[in-house]
């Protein structure tokens, strides 16, 4: 489980079919083999570390064919930045939102506007998830949890503060970029209720 308050920002090493390296700046003391790491929002386990020194740790991840279909990481070259997110444990400050790094699908960056210091997003939702989108809900894209402005179909609006900007991968992002997208669990299982009961499959 994670909130989507990104930790550090790692670089892929190396991809050999679904074995990805990343570089990271974590203690490498820290990580177990077994660990769970979001990386651009994708909840992936620790296979191997590779590197334990301090300033140059990195990690092995092993990626499952549909992961990477559901996801950008078919697009990932060697020396991407990532966002990354070590999993929430008891007692941790919960900044975001709960966010199960289990990625729903792949939106469009269509729009980048500059606004003062922020900059302002219009997002292409894919049509299958626009109903669990809604103005001043949650939304993971890229890990990086953000409140939604405005929708209009199946289009919506977030707001980068400068903070998350520079300390995470969506300086590098422009417009026509897919992203990593999860929908709010609570909309998920709230609007799967709300199906349920107007189709009666709820009994009392």
């Amino acid at each position: 489980m994670f909130t989507g308050i990104i930790t550090d920002q790692g670089t892929l090493l190396k991809r050999v079919g679904g074995e990805f390296e990343i570089a990271c700046h974590y203690d490498p003391a820290t990580i177990e083999l077994g660990a769970s790491i979001a990386c651009d929002g994708c909840c992936l386990t620790v296979i191997e570390i590779l590197n334990r020194e301090e300033e140059a740790c990195s990690f092995k991840v092993d990626v499952s064919p549909e992961t990477i279909d559901v996801t950008t990481l078919a697009n990932w070259v060697e020396g991407q930045k990532i966002n990354l997110e070590r999993a929430l444990k008891m007692g941790d400050e919960f900044g975001g939102h709960i966010v199960s790094g289990h990625v729903d699908g792949k939106a469009v960056i269509r729009s980048k506007t500059e606004v003062g210091n922020s900059y302002q997003y219009q997002i292409e939702a894919p049509e299958d998830l626009k109903i669990f989108i809604a103005a001043k809900g949650s939304v993971t894209l890229n890990g990086v949890s953000l409140t939604v402005n405005e929708v209009d179909d199946n289009i919506f609006g977030v707001n980068i503060i400068p903070h998350t900007y520079a300390e995470t991968t969506w300086h590098h992002c422009k417009v026509g970029d897919e992203i990593n997208i999860e929908v709010d669990m609570l909309a998920r299982y709230a609007i799967r209720a709300s199906q349920a009961i107007t189709s009666g499959n709820v009994k009392n």
